[in-house]
């Protein structure tokens, strides 16, 4: 087998772990929360359900410096937020919700601002039960308050799979 060869198998095997991906994880009403000049890290926020059961254990966006995944909750009458160590489960066909005040990622480092109406990229990594990792692609709208209206919406133009019925 020559060196083109081994390179077009390998780019074919991505696809088709890329794919894996989107058919075992369903990401509903995507969005990341848009931020003022200055402000160097916000929230992203989604319904994720694997159909298998997998963890969320990664994250990554060209927009930020560092992308974790992190959960808000009350200790002691004080909020506190922290990384998710080891990763979030996600329990066969059980839908996660990532939201404000709860699980969500967290962007860190901001390079720019992240303005109303415009995407970021967002990767999201995961492991099945069996320690195989996979990686989801999307590009998340910007708003300033979670969109009630998306939950219709054409997810396709958002490189994310549509929602299921």
């Amino acid at each position: 087998m020559n060196v083109k060869s081994l390179m077009t198998a390998a780019a074919l095997a991505g696809l088709a772990l890329s794919a894996v991906a989107h058919e075992a994880i369903e990401v509903q009403n995507a969005w990341v929360r848009a931020t003022v000049k200055g402000q160097m890290a916000t929230g992203a926020f989604m319904t994720l359900t694997a159909k298998d059961g997998a963890k969320l254990v990664g994250a990554a966006s060209p927009a930020a410096g560092v992308a974790q995944v992190h959960e808000m909750k009350m200790d002691a009458g004080v909020m506190k937020m922290n990384e998710v160590k080891g990763g979030l489960e996600l329990p066969a066909g059980k839908a996660v919700e990532l939201k404000p005040g709860g699980y969500h990622v967290m962007l860190m480092d901001l390079k720019e601002q992240l303005t109303k109406d415009s995407t970021v990229p967002l990767t999201l990594t995961f492991t099945d039960a069996k320690g195989v990792e996979s990686k989801l692609e999307l590009k998340l709208p910007v708003a300033t308050a979670a969109p009630s209206a998306m939950a219709g919406m054409d997810h396709s133009k958002h490189s994310m799979p549509a929602a299921k019925p």
